[in-house]
């Protein structure tokens, strides 16, 4: 068969003798079948092959066919093969409407076979009641319907509907074709629809099921606006009434997103609350909760004011129905997908605050031990949404309480405590702006405040890096608003924390170094001590001292020059601390500049720090020519005499001669290349050229001829 079909689509001229020969005998064997049904069907499989024949094979075959169909006895056998020859028609002749429409008008003819003798009978004997047995249609019927109405005119259509009307508004048909037309069709008849459904009798078809199907279709298009109130009342009228809660809700569930496209919160509040009447009674909406999710992703999508939302009555008890776990976490995430995506404006609403405080608490709630991380990721990030949207405006105090609440919620999401906690800052902040850097006692006292709600909440993180950043930056924070013990504490706490920086992260399921992390954060952090005072009870320059003794005892990876590094990174900071201006300070914050003045004993221990820090990474230098280490030589060679360039005092003829001597090592080890010490020459050139800088000309000096070495 294959062969033949390859080549149906061949002109009938073309065809020769021998094929045609072949697949008209093919055609004789098929006729020989006595079976009427099994001749049928055959020769409806192989109707594309007509063409082989004649040119009108097809066109003359089709109504044939339909006439034979007729012999058939059985009518839910007869509709079944009508429908089979109306999808080989569409597929192998769709201009062929009229054999569709032939079929569809014997098969209005069967109807009253349906409740003939014989298929009554057959009925009592399989005990098969009647409206199951009407059901067993639908499929073949909507089958029909479909290729009959497919870009049909509308008077075809209204031919149908009146065709219906003379049998008695046939339940059965009414709802194929209330399924099969196009559904503006459907919406702009919807009164007449509705007449011919409580003309029907129930008994052989539910006139729920009917109303569904015409609820099917007003959710696609908009019927007449006058006739919208109506039309939901007469349709509530017969759903109300239905008995078994899952027939009930299954229709219910059609008419919601009607009701929620065309109508306010008060009539959907009133079907929420006839929904929670039939469903609540032994339990059964434990049986229906696929139909009920709908429900609530139909509410979502046509009312994005959550105000109007939560201010209806019924929609928190209708939520109250999902008691299964699962499937009350993912009405939640619904609603909080809904809310990040169409809420614009901060909100304070207390209705709307604790409606979705409950359901992220669910959501929260539902995380245990099993949770996979993707999913706490993905509850974490809606939940730190809900908290980005609410604002007390001016009322600070508010804001902290929330905070507050929030945390001892959400205490099992370590990135909802980490948005928590920049909030707080935020918030700091915040003050500080309203109050122009000026703090009264009362506002100093809540910036007071916001630091302790940060400096109890960073311990609580697992993560070992967020709280090494959260300590730094809520210092920074703490420093801003005049909170000198606070800021003391929070950099205290963070270099008592970087001893337990593990050697290996966990990256998205994969083991790095945390050295690269860790010399950021410590860059970072040298950074921000510019501006820290010392504490007049700690000594001088008790934090740099702290930072800087913690990296001695750090047990760094082996043959790594990360400490190094941070020896070499302190040294900048180092020489902006001796200046008698710092490059930049914090208002109303008396930094090191101030409280020593340029005193000497001041000036001396910095220079003392800074000369046991480079006779650290000179011995480092050492031993790494004894281990024949040439590159990273090289590197941390050039890398001390740039800073040395740019920070250190080269009128001091030693630091001249060992900013010389590290050139003259870097490029030994052939670190650097032709165009980097170019232009570092060119950069001391122009240096030498400044006032008070002539120094720099014998060094440019020196270092040239070693360049031409």
């Amino acid at each position: 068969m294959s062969c033949v079909s390859r080549r149906c689509v061949t002109p009938t001229d073309e065809v020769n003798d021998t094929a045609k020969e072949t697949c008209l005998n093919w055609f004789f064997k098929i006729a020989s079948i006595r079976e009427l049904i099994p001749r049928l069907y055959v020769e409806v499989a192989l109707l594309k092959c007509n063409r082989f024949l004649t040119k009108c094979g097809i066109q003359e075959t089709v109504p044939r066919l339909t006439a034979m169909i007729r012999g058939i006895g059985d009518p839910l056998v007869a509709v079944y093969a009508r429908a089979y020859l109306c999808r080989i028609g569409m597929e192998v002749a769709p201009h062929l409407k009229d054999s569709l429409n032939k079929n569809f008008f014997d098969l209005l003819g069967t109807f009253r076979q349906i409740h003939g003798d014989s298929v009554q009978n057959q009925l009592v004997l399989q005990r098969v009641e009647i409206p199951v047995y009407l059901t067993l249609y639908s499929p073949a019927i909507h089958w029909i319907l479909q290729c009959v109405s497919y870009r049909a005119p509308e008077a075809l259509l209204t031919e149908m509907m009146e065709r219906c009307k003379k049998l008695g508004n046939n339940a059965l048909l009414l709802n194929s074709v209330m399924w099969a037309f196009r559904a503006e069709f459907i919406a702009t008849r919807a009164t007449d629809f509705i007449g011919m459904i409580k003309d029907c009798d129930e008994a052989g078809f539910p006139q729920h099921l009917l109303f569904g199907s015409l609820g099917r279709s007003l959710a696609c298009a908009d019927p007449p606006e006058a006739e919208r109130l109506p039309i939901l009342n007469e349709a509530w009228k017969v759903i109300t009434k239905v008995r078994s809660p899952q027939d009930y809700i299954n229709c219910a569930e059609i008419w919601v997103e009607f009701t929620c496209r065309h109508f306010t919160k008060r009539e959907v509040n009133t079907v929420l609350s006839d929904i929670i009447k039939h469903m609540t009674p032994d339990r059964a909406f434990e049986d229906a909760y696929p139909q009920l999710q709908s429900v609530i992703r139909k509410i979502l999508t046509y009312f994005h004011d959550f105000s109007v939302l939560f201010s209806m009555e019924r929609f928190l008890p209708f939520m109250d129905m999902f008691q299964k776990d699962s499937v009350r976490v993912g009405v939640c995430l619904s609603i909080m997908d809904v809310f990040i995506k169409h809420q614009q404006e901060p909100t304070r609403d207390p209705v709307i605050l604790n409606a979705l405080l409950h359901v992220c608490k669910t959501m929260h709630d539902s995380v245990n031990a099993l949770t996979l991380e993707d999913e706490k990721r993905s509850l974490a990030l809606l939940i730190n949404g809900f908290i980005r949207m609410v604002s007390f405006g001016r009322d600070f105090e508010q804001q902290l309480s929330f905070c507050v609440e929030a945390r001892a919620t959400f205490c099992n999401l370590e990135p909802v405590l980490v948005q928590l906690i920049h909030t707080v800052n935020q918030l700091a902040m915040e003050t500080r702006r309203v109050m122009r850097g000026s703090h009264s006692r009362k506002t100093a006292a809540f910036v007071r405040a916001c630091a302790a709600y940060s400096f109890i909440t960073i311990p609580s993180l697992t993560s070992i890096f967020s709280r090494l950043n959260l300590y730094l930056l809520s210092g920074q924070v703490a420093l801003a608003n005049q909170c000198l013990s606070q800021a003391d504490a929070f950099l205290k706490a963070a270099v008592s924390v970087l001893p337990e920086v593990p050697r290996s992260i966990s990256i998205e399921g994969k083991l790095r170094s945390s050295e690269g992390f860790l010399l950021d954060f410590i860059n970072n952090f040298l950074s921000a001590l510019l501006v820290v005072p010392d504490h007049p009870e700690a000594g001088v320059l008790f934090l740099v001292r702290g930072l800087l003794n913690m990296v001695q005892d750090y047990t760094w990876e082996d043959n790594s020059d990360a400490k190094v590094h941070v020896y070499i990174s302190a040294l900048p900071l180092l020489a902006a601390m001796s200046q008698e201006s710092y490059l930049y300070s914090i208002p109303k914050v008396d930094s090191n500049e101030t409280l020593y003045g340029g005193d000497p004993k001041f000036l001396a221990e910095i220079n003392k720090l800074c000369e046991t820090l480079i006779g650290q990474v000179l011995d480092h230098l050492k031993t790494l020519g004894r281990d024949e280490s040439v590159h990273r030589q090289g590197s941390l060679a050039f890398s001390l005499f740039g800073c040395l360039l740019a920070h250190g005092d080269l009128r001091n003829n030693k630091l001249n001669q060992l900013a010389v001597n590290l050139w003259n090592l870097s490029h030994k080890q052939g670190y650097c290349n032709t165009r980097t010490s170019v232009r570092t020459l060119e950069f001391i050139k122009h240096q030498a050229q400044q006032p008070d800088m002539a120094h720099l000309s014998d060094m440019l000096h020196r270092l040239t001829l070693q360049s031409r070495t």
